[in-house]
């Protein structure tokens, strides 16, 4: 089975970062995923990025580094998802192909059905986002 390049965004404001859920009509209906999309042939992954925010979302994005990468097969396909930091520079996110959008805290991420693949991501997350308690 053939790995598709898939690339998602960690969009952040605030101290919470934005998550998606699945249209009822697409595979994995309900669950909620870090938005992005495919890489096209002779895109970078930052393009790819910046292309599928701005088809998903309606926002113009500025693309930052890599915060993590996962391999994950699903039982029709095999994706290599790589998230990256990304922040807002023009319009409001807008739910063009997703049924809901969410802002959370790190802290909520087991709050939310994810898509198996950007589970993955979140103990990265946490390490980045929630607070270090010294005893």
């Amino acid at each position: 089975m053939k790995t598709i390049e898939v690339v998602a965004g960690l969009i952040c404001r605030n101290g919470r970062f934005l998550i998606c859920r699945r249209p009822q009509h697409k595979a994995r209906a309900g669950l909620y995923e870090f938005p992005g999309g495919k890489v096209e042939p002779g895109e970078t992954p930052e393009n790819a990025l910046r292309r599928e925010l701005s088809e998903e979302l309606a926002i113009c994005p500025q693309v930052g580094g890599a915060v993590a990468d996962v391999t994950h097969t699903y039982p029709e396909l095999t994706i290599h998802l790589t998230l990256y930091r990304a922040v807002i520079l023009q319009g409001e996110p807008r739910g063009l192909e997703h049924d809901d959008l969410q802002w959370i805290g790190a802290e909520h991420l087991n709050d939310f059905p994810f898509c198996p693949a950007d589970v993955a991501f979140h103990d990265a997350i946490r390490k980045l986002y929630m607070p270090v308690c010294d005893p």
